[in-house]
């Protein structure tokens, strides 16, 4: 399969931090964006904060304590076992490199955007830390619903 190095975004901040560059092997980012997996207790967090990754909007998953979850995604119960590391990485980066029509927004990316607030402009929605700790948490979600 080809490779692809591709720069994350502009020259834009995120926390203090320049966007990292990520290469692209197929359908996946197959190294992790900081060099190192993240933790998936904070990648939960994320994923169940309405605030922050606002992944709750769309997917549902094994969530109980949160009552209102999405329908307009794929259930996150065993997403650990549909797609590797790196392809949840890709998925969770920009899915439009996989599907250009997608609704899921692009967490690591400025690159292409419409209609973004002014907060956010120049800003990924997730830090590449970030990031990884989602991919950390969605690997561990390996039962089927």
């Amino acid at each position: 399969m080809a490779s692809l190095v591709v720069a994350g975004a502009m020259a834009a901040p995120v926390r203090a931090q320049e966007m990292l560059s990520y290469t692209l092997v197929g359908d996946a980012i197959p190294e992790p964006l900081t060099g190192v997996r993240g933790d998936p207790a904070r990648g939960r967090a994320i994923v169940t904060d309405r605030q922050k990754g606002l992944c709750l909007l769309c997917h549902s998953g094994p969530f109980p304590e949160q009552r209102f979850q999405g329908d307009l995604a794929p259930d996150l119960r065993g997403v650990g076992q549909r797609w590797s590391e790196g392809q949840l990485r890709l998925r969770i980066v920009d899915s439009r490199r996989l599907n250009p029509d997608t609704i899921m927004p692009p967490y690591y990316s400025t690159e292409a955007l419409t209609r973004v607030g002014r907060a956010w402009q120049g800003k990924p929605v997730l830090s590449a830390e970030q990031v990884e700790d989602v991919v950390a948490f969605l690997t561990t979600l390996t039962e089927a619903p």
